[in-house]
């Protein structure tokens, strides 16, 4: 799970904008992207830019990789829409508050305009457990305006709500809920004050679980800490995961049985209504043995309320996965067990 990675060269701000610009522009879009359209954006997570998290910078296709053409030709040939790009922050921004690396931009905006030529939303998903080089957002070492400068410089350089989302942090669990709803908010806001107006995923805190999206964890819960979560475009929408196995980690061979689902889902559900929030489903994923495949299906059939439950993106697919149990990656142009699940919801 890794890369080669071109020597860094320095840019400015202005410069690497004008790159970013230039790359998206040269794109020759088959159909509009989907971002900004009124429709569930379903699709898959394209894992591999965030792996290896302990090598940094890390080297470009031994240490990490991004997904290439043919996967995007693939996703998009069964009815998938959206892609979730996972990336690490230490990899664009070398240094808080500093510039962009120029050769990781491009990898990224690269990516943009596979989806942009694919009538596909990309969505940008820094994959980074709330940290910076091991430290949370909120310390000493990792301060809030660091965060916010990174979001400031992404929503500056994918401006365009019809070619790119932006989902903040993935499942951001060294902060506290009440840090990170605190976080999200002042970020949120200041994407908004620069007149980006991409749609924005915020992430429950934690490992955003469904499953526990009530319970109380040092004194609050994710349900009371994002009930009033507030964007003035009402083009935020809540993040969270669910996975199948008895821990709902995503680990393991076995899952939980179908009816599971019901209660959780219902309940999240009935708090999105309350609340006037909106949620997308930005991981989940089972094994292919029947039991689990499942318990895929119960899951996905949760969410038959559009007005609340704006799409999903499947962990996950990716050229580097090799055996792993919930890939989706075709093997020798077959379809995974699970597609033919997810292709009933698409």
């Amino acid at each position: 799970m890794s890369m080669n990675i071109l020597p860094r060269a320095r840019r400015t701000l202005f410069l690497l904008t004008g790159l970013a610009a230039g790359l998206l522009a040269s794109a020759a879009p088959a159909s509009a992207a989907n971002c900004d359209a009124n429709i569930a954006l379903k699709g898959v997570n394209l894992a591999g830019a965030e792996f290896n998290g302990s090598k940094l910078p890390g080297v470009l296709y031994k240490d990490y990789i991004y997904p290439n053409k043919s996967e995007f030709d693939y996703f998009a040939s069964i009815g998938m829409k959206a892609i979730r790009l996972p990336f690490r922050w230490e990899r664009l921004q070398p240094a808080l508050f500093g510039e962009f690396d120029a050769a990781e931009l491009k990898n990224i905006v690269s990516a943009v305009e596979l989806a942009k030529a694919h009538g596909m939303c990309l969505i940008l998903d820094v994959h980074n457990y709330g940290t910076y080089r091991g430290n949370a957002i909120g310390t000493a070492e990792v301060p809030v305006k660091a965060f916010v400068d990174l979001w400031t410089r992404l929503a500056a350089q994918f401006n365009d709500p019809a070619v790119t989302a932006f989902g903040l942090m993935n499942e951001p669990f060294k902060l506290s809920i009440e840090q990170w709803a605190g976080t999200a908010q002042q970020t949120v806001t200041a994407i908004r004050k620069l007149g980006a107006k991409n749609l924005i995923l915020v992430s429950g805190a934690r490992w955003s679980g469904v499953h526990e999206w009530e319970k109380l964890f040092g004194g609050t819960s994710n349900a009371n800490a994002l009930a009033h979560f507030q964007d003035p475009l009402k083009r935020t929408w809540i993040e969270v995961h669910q996975y199948a196995d008895p821990y709902y980690s995503g680990t393991g061979q076995t899952c939980v049985p179908a009816a599971t689902f019901t209660k959780m889902f219902d309940n999240i559900t009935r708090w999105a209504k309350t609340n006037d929030q909106r949620l997308f489903l930005g991981e989940f994923g089972t094994p292919a043995n029947q039991e689990c495949l499942e318990a895929l299906d119960a899951l996905l059939a949760q969410m038959k309320d559009a007005q609340v439950w704006r799409g999903w993106t499947y962990w996950a697919a990716g050229s580097w996965w090799g055996s792993y149990p919930l890939s989706i990656e075709p093997k020798n142009g077959q379809d995974a067990p699970q597609t033919g699940i997810l292709k009933k919801y698409l």
